[in-house]
């Protein structure tokens, strides 16, 4: 009989340095910046197909949504100035460099969006900004998983393939639950849509992501980031299923579903940074070769 493996490491330090990312701020930046980013898209659907209210309501959260996670980056970096120097040269191997160049860029735009549909003024200007803003918002929302996957935490960086996929999902699911918050119940056919197809895609992206994963996927299933993810599951699934069958019929149920998508998306974020987390200063996720971890076939001794 062979005996159980036990893995270690020296004096039972961990293998590697788990981020020094404080949660509230960036778990919180992921989330925000995934809120703004399907927010732009669907305010500028929502103006295409003339839901003046949705619109307006997107463009005014989406804007307050890529403030506040702004400021959540640049108070995890300790000073603004810092924000200021990433932006002294564009590395495109680099997604923290990428990242800040689009936040630059995305941010004036919906700030010149949401500015335009509140006023009334300059309406071809603010056109041209809602489009804009929609064009980066898929950038915006998913390029934190990048920035995630490219570092050597074992939950994030096993997942590389299938963790952009759930960002955009819980983005999705986050713009949604918003918009069933702001739009009036005859304008919130897209939201409700969205809702329905989010969770679908958010239930099979963490499914796929822990197949992928093997023994490391155990850190999506347990302690904080379990219960995390599962609340994100519940929320999620229940308020989707809200939404589509009386969202439009009762403003109260709409509400109430868009908070749930938005708390989902919420947990889903922080699940996942919890998970890297606990993957990181656990020497039994790290000791083993990746290969292994994801399913292969460990290399043979000899």
């Amino acid at each position: 009989m062979v005996p159980r493996a036990e893995f270690g490491s020296y004096y039972g330090r961990p293998i590697i340095k788990a981020p020094s990312w404080a949660a509230r701020d960036i778990a919180g930046y992921f989330f925000l910046g995934g809120l703004a980013g399907a927010g732009s898209v669907l305010a500028a659907g929502a103006q295409l197909t003339g839901r003046p209210g949705l619109a307006t309501g997107m463009k005014v959260a989406s804007l307050a949504a890529v403030s506040l996670s702004a400021a959540a980056l640049i108070n995890d970096l300790g000073r603004p100035s810092r924000f200021a120097n990433m932006l002294r040269v564009l590395k495109p191997t680099s997604p923290m460099s990428v990242g800040s160049w689009l936040l630059s860029g995305y941010g004036p735009a919906a700030g010149a969006a949401a500015l335009s549909a509140v006023t009334g003024r300059l309406p071809r200007a603010g056109a041209a900004a809602t489009a804009t803003a929609a064009l980066l918002g898929p950038a915006v929302a998913t390029y934190t998983a990048v920035l995630a996957a490219d570092t050597a935490v074992p939950a994030w960086h096993g997942a590389h393939r299938e963790l952009p996929y759930l960002f955009a999902a819980s983005a999705t699911a986050a713009a949604a639950g918003m918009a069933l918050v702001l739009a009036p119940p005859h304008e919130n056919t897209p939201a409700r849509c969205a809702a329905v197809l989010a969770a679908a895609a958010d239930a099979v992206a963490i499914r796929a992501a822990e197949r992928r994963l093997g023994m490391v996927a155990e850190t999506y299933r347990e302690g904080r980031a379990g219960r995390l993810l599962r609340c994100a599951e519940v929320l999620t699934g229940g308020a989707a299923a809200t939404a589509a069958l009386v969202g439009r019929r009762h403003r109260p149920a709409a509400a109430a579903a868009g908070l749930a998508l938005l708390t989902g998306s919420a947990c889903t974020r922080f699940g996942v940074f919890a998970a890297g987390i606990a993957s990181a200063e656990d020497p039994a996720y790290t000791v083993v070769p990746q290969r292994t971890a994801q399913g292969a076939t460990a290399p043979s001794p000899e």
